[in-house]
């Protein structure tokens, strides 16, 4: 049997494809996707294919730090939103890294500057790989 992580409803997390190597992710049951908070988002075309160049904010407590990133386009999603809202949002995969494992997420990239969080880890991003204890936070090691 595969083991699982233990994750609790806040992680730090590393999404090295976009040269993020520590990110404070928001663990959500609920959500089906996750999401991240991105600026500056501009959709180029290379070689007949659609890529999105947009502007990561790592620390959500010095928003002056920012890493430029591309990404390869896989969709353009209809998301509801937890307000109730609909949004459309562009999804790329990318490596995520929790816990000493990695494997490809999906990510939708949208404005959640009011949120705490600047990413939203959503159950398609958990797989089968982790657990989730609400009652506790940062269960993993930096």
């Amino acid at each position: 049997m595969n083991q699982k992580m233990i994750i609790g409803n806040a992680e730090a997390i590393c999404l090295p494809e976009l040269g993020i190597t520590h990110l404070e992710a928001r663990i959500d049951t609920g959500a089906q996707t996750s999401s991240i908070h991105v600026d500056n988002l501009e959709c180029v075309e290379k070689d007949g294919e659609s890529y999105v160049e947009f502007d990561l904010h790592p620390d959500v407590y010095h928003l002056e730090q920012v890493v430029r990133c591309k990404a390869l386009v896989k969709a353009n999603r209809k998301v509801k939103s937890s307000n109730g809202t609909f949004e459309h949002r562009y999804v790329i995969t990318t490596m995520l890294r929790m816990g000493g494992q990695e494997w490809p997420i999906d990510i939708t990239l949208t404005n959640r500057g009011k949120m705490t969080y600047m990413m939203l880890l959503g159950r398609q991003g958990m797989a089968d790989k982790v657990l989730v204890d609400p009652s506790q936070s940062h269960l993993l090691a930096p």
